[in-house]
């Protein structure tokens, strides 16, 4: 299902990558097919709140034995998560992920105070669909309301 929704959401990427993990902010880590390092893929990182894929250019390997302990900070927004977890927040269980109330690219702030358990389907679902939509229109268009049914 986040293979297909990443395809929709970001056509850019469609049909060369694979999701091979997610991190707590529900973002999925996914091999890059097109860009290869050494005969292996380099990875990416797709984030439903702010709507950014991110190109990580490390192999699979390299990307879990050097950029997850050496930049876990970037990666894994280590600092986030302890704030998140020192101010009540749960750790999210599984199928679950913390997310957005409002996501970053509708004007959410990046704070603990607009962080919300949610559940990791639904979260992706909505970003998805809000993201398709909004991506049609022009830069700097006012959202003046959002209506999910």
């Amino acid at each position: 299902m986040v293979k297909a929704l990443i395809d929709t959401v970001f056509p850019s990427f469609a049909g060369r990558t694979n999701p091979f993990a997610t991190d707590w902010l529900g973002r999925v880590f996914a091999t890059n097919t097109d860009r290869m390092d050494g005969g292996d893929p380099t990875v990416l990182m797709f984030e439903p709140g702010t709507g950014e894929a991110l190109e990580i250019p490390e192999t699979v390997a390299n990307f879990h034995d050097r950029e997850l302990i050496e930049y876990k900070e970037a990666a894994l927004a280590v600092s986030f998560y302890d704030a998140w977890f020192s101010n009540g927040g749960t750790p999210p269980g599984a199928g679950q992920c913390i997310g957005y109330k409002v996501p970053l690219f509708l004007g959410g702030t990046d704070e603990v105070g607009n962080l919300e358990v949610a559940a990791f389907d639904v979260y992706w679902t909505i970003a998805a669909a809000l993201l398709t939509e909004i991506r049609a229109l022009p830069i700097g268009t006012r959202i003046s309301s959002v209506e999910i049914r």
